[in-house]
């Protein structure tokens, strides 16, 4: 029997996005001009689709709190789907404080793996969950905005809220 993906657009300041869920939790969040090739893929797994359900509303309202520079830390359950090392580099992403970042080097030092930082790179770069896993927390080691899926634009305005709301 075919996985059920329950979708709802949401407008953010920073744009729209779909979120995406499923029976245990959200398994994407991406600016709606992203999303072609999560389509296709799930299309390919023979996913269907039916409106919001309980997760995505949730995370709307959380959303919603942390553009308002009120939530510091999401709640809602996530279906993160991944290799062995992508949620372990995701589990680290979701455990850099709020207005904090973090260059790929010093995750792949953190996770015992100095020589990893391209990996972490790679795993970082295909976060499906945007903002929820915080790979926007994420700089070169030279301080400098490197490589966000959504955009560097999208990037430094999320920066900057968190650096506001601190």
């Amino acid at each position: 029997m075919p996985e059920t993906f329950y979708l709802k657009r949401y407008n953010s300041p920073l744009g729209v996005y779909f979120l995406a869920s499923s029976k245990q939790g959200i398994v994407c969040v991406k600016p709606e001009e992203h999303m072609n090739a999560n389509f296709a893929q799930w299309g390919r797994d023979s996913i269907t689709f039916e409106d919001s359900n309980e997760y995505n509303n949730r995370l709307a309202e959380e959303l919603d709190s942390y553009f308002a520079g009120k939530l510091r830390q999401f709640r809602v359950p996530l279906d993160l789907r991944g290799t062995e090392f992508q949620l372990q580099v995701w589990g680290y992403l979701r455990r850099i404080p709020y207005a904090e970042t973090r260059s790929y080097g010093q995750i792949a030092h953190a996770m015992a793996r100095p020589k990893a930082s391209r990996a972490v790179g790679r795993a970082n770069g295909s976060n499906p969950i945007s903002i929820v896993v915080p790979c926007h927390r994420v700089i070169g080691g030279n301080g400098k905005l490197v490589g966000y899926g959504g955009g560097l634009d999208r990037k430094q305005a999320l920066l900057d809220l968190e650096a506001n709301a601190s």
